[in-house]
């Protein structure tokens, strides 16, 4: 069995050694190494290339952010999800729009910290569902920033399609939005692959990250059936 190589990024030495218990105790996950602060998550990334990098926002002499930035420039391919004890919708938006993919809490439940590793080790996006709905929520209130011109692009996509793109970008996986639209998984995967076609978009991630540009997040475009 292959196992999902995890480097651990958090400044606080308890912290990681207690995760780095719970995900070796996983059958298919290993701890590759650490890091304690983003200098050092920037290096470890570069050295090992783990396939997830589990990183905190607030750290020492560079930030979990400015970190990601240069991470994804030297070390692409790694999936970043961001551990950390900010709430704050805007913090969420910038580390999707930065290139991580995907954002959970520190007071999340172990089972739940497991699931967004594997959901972004698959290519999928993690966002957990308090957090999506005050982000649509500060969205519609106007508090959060977003683009609201539409490109050429957007208008060659469908009412579904823009409903698909809409249900992803708020974290529905596709069995969700097929139960929602009442359509088949293999339905909304065809119509998934249009729009990131139409979109010139090549993954998931790119799909939630245009979505959140383009204020999505904050669009209601279901229409019931």
């Amino acid at each position: 069995m292959k196992k999902i190589r995890v480097v651990l990024a958090d400044d606080h030495v308890v912290l990681r050694s207690g995760l780095k218990m719970l995900l070796n105790a996983q059958m298919d996950i290993e701890v590759v190494g650490e890091a304690s602060d983003g200098a050092e998550a920037i290096s470890k990334t570069a050295d090992l290339n783990p396939d997830v990098l589990l990183l905190d926002i607030t750290m020492p002499n560079i930030g979990g952010i400015d970190a990601m930035r240069i991470i994804k420039e030297k070390t692409p391919s790694v999936s970043i999800l961001i551990l950390t004890m900010h709430e704050n919708e805007s913090y969420l938006l910038k580390a999707l729009r930065t290139g991580a993919s995907g954002y959970i809490l520190k007071k999340a439940a172990d089972n739940e910290l497991i699931s967004a590793i594997k959901t972004v080790y698959g290519g999928e996006v993690f966002i957990p569902s308090s957090l999506t709905k005050s982000v649509v929520k500060e969205m519609v209130s106007g508090s959060v920033s977003q683009e609201e011109t539409v490109d050429n692009d957007q208008e060659q996509l469908s009412q579904r399609e823009l409903e698909v793109l809409t249900l992803v970008a708020q974290g529905y996986t596709n069995q969700q939005i097929a139960n929602r639209l009442y359509l088949s998984v293999k339905t909304v995967e065809t119509y998934k692959a249009r729009v990131m076609g139409k979109l010139n978009l090549h993954s998931r991630v790119e799909l939630v990250r245009y979505a959140l540009h383009h204020g999505f997040l904050g669009k209601d475009n279901h229409t019931s059936q």
